[in-house]
């Protein structure tokens, strides 16, 4: 049987209870969900990216990509994303983002998006993927 292994890159803030950023088991990578904050400086709070969902959603793209690369994957890799939007009125800001971003990629992974208002105060988006490997 195939151990899974935690997957943390450098660079990510410290998770705030007993979980992972990314396990990985076998072929298989699942990224926890990731959030808009910047690279974390030692001893200080998570930083937002922005107070906009543009600038958010592109910090949580980088963020969940570093999840993949600490993996061994990248988007080609992913199956399926889910997204957590905090307010019906974000989705064709995020679609926009999310089209422009993913424009180059080769296979579109699965994507679901739903509303979600347990996010702390500022976060509009999280977003987790789930890869397959070869």
């Amino acid at each position: 049987m195939t151990e899974k292994t935690a997957v943390t890159p450098a660079g990510h803030t410290t998770p705030p209870a007993r979980f992972s950023h990314g396990v990985r088991k076998g072929n298989i990578l699942q990224t926890a969900g990731q959030v808009g904050f910047l690279p974390a400086q030692e001893g200080e709070p998570p930083v937002v990216a922005g107070p906009g969902l543009r600038e958010q959603t592109l910090r949580t793209f980088a963020n969940v990509l570093a999840v993949l690369e600490a993996g061994g994957a990248s988007w080609e890799d992913v199956v399926m994303l889910r997204v957590y939007l905090t307010d019906t009125g974000h989705f064709a800001e995020f679609n926009e983002v999310y089209d422009a971003y993913f424009a180059d990629l080769k296979g579109v992974p699965a994507a679901r998006t739903t509303v979600y208002v347990g996010l702390p105060a500022g976060l509009l988006v999280e977003i987790d993927a789930l890869a397959v490997l070869d």
